[in-house]
């Protein structure tokens, strides 16, 4: 909701400095249509050539994901703590019988059913199946080590994945301010067609074209930009619970105790969705 009040000031910004200085919007709106239609036309033309319709819905989920901000809050941050730990307790203590009901069909497990927040996460979900399972069909014999980087893998392949929205908006964006001077060179071709015409009206006619660079600079450095940034912070933000995830396993195949498990992952989260050392340790012996 944040990024649309920033495009609103943004456009307030712009468009009321230029009129307060003395500008005259008339001349700048009459044109921006006809700018649009080339310089926005022809970025999406352009998206088209290089991606493909699974790149462009991903795009748009992209910019869905910017409207409404990182998924996951303070409060899921310690369920992931809560479901994980509780998950490998199970695996350490009773076996590999006793956890795989809940990671072969997580959709009909008890555990994961108290956790309903993750349930439309699907590689959240597989990475917690997944990293478990391996353990069970090892028979405990892989070293944390060569766990912790299968797990890293896995993070980092999802990670990627993931980024591509943001690499194709940011390519957009770089070509922006370039389909702009197309547009204007388009202006002056037509300008230099109507030569014998009054200043008066090659004048508007050059100040149209111009339209066009401040239309390609404008939506690349004011919108599309920090749109692809802004999305990247989400992303970002949103990838470190499965951080999480990943310190609470190593940490159970170290050994070491559970108490210390939890409070490894804890301190691993950023101080934004940090849960304090009460709400985990309560939250703990309530799901006990």
């Amino acid at each position: 909701m944040l990024s649309i009040v920033g495009l609103v000031v943004l456009i307030v910004m712009v468009f009321g400095g230029f009129a307060i200085t003395g500008g005259s919007l008339g001349p700048v709106l009459h044109a921006l249509p006809h700018e649009f239609l080339i310089i926005g036309g022809a970025a999406a033309g352009a998206t088209l050539v290089a991606t493909d319709i699974k790149g462009i819905k991903e795009m748009g989920g992209g910019l869905g994901r910017v409207v409404k901000g990182p998924k996951y809050k303070k409060a899921d941050y310690g369920a992931a703590i809560f479901l994980t730990a509780r998950l490998m307790r199970l695996f350490r203590t009773d076996g590999p019988t006793a956890v795989e009901p809940h990671i072969e069909d997580p959709k009909s497990s008890s555990i994961f059913a108290e956790y309903p927040q993750f349930a439309g996460d699907h590689f959240f979900i597989s990475l917690v199946t997944d990293s478990i399972r391996l353990l069970v069909v090892s028979t405990g014999t892989l070293s944390p080590m060569a766990v912790e980087e299968v797990i890293d893998t896995h993070i980092e392949t999802h990670h990627h994945a993931a980024l591509k929205p943001v690499e194709r908006l940011q390519t957009m964006s770089d070509a922006l301010p370039a389909l702009g001077i197309v547009a204007v060179v388009l202006g002056v071709i037509k300008t230099m067609g109507s030569i014998d015409k009054p200043p008066a009206i090659l004048g508007a006619m050059v100040g149209s074209a111009l339209v066009g660079t401040f239309l390609g600079v404008l939506l690349s450095y004011g919108m599309v930009g920090p749109l692809a940034s802004r999305l990247k912070a989400v992303i970002d933000e949103d990838s470190e619970i499965y951080l999480v995830v990943r310190r609470v396993i190593v940490a159970t195949l170290k050994g070491q105790p559970q108490p210390l498990v939890i409070e490894a992952a804890r301190t691993a989260i950023s101080p934004t969705h940090q849960p304090t050392f009460s709400e985990i340790f309560d939250g703990m012996r309530t799901a006990k």
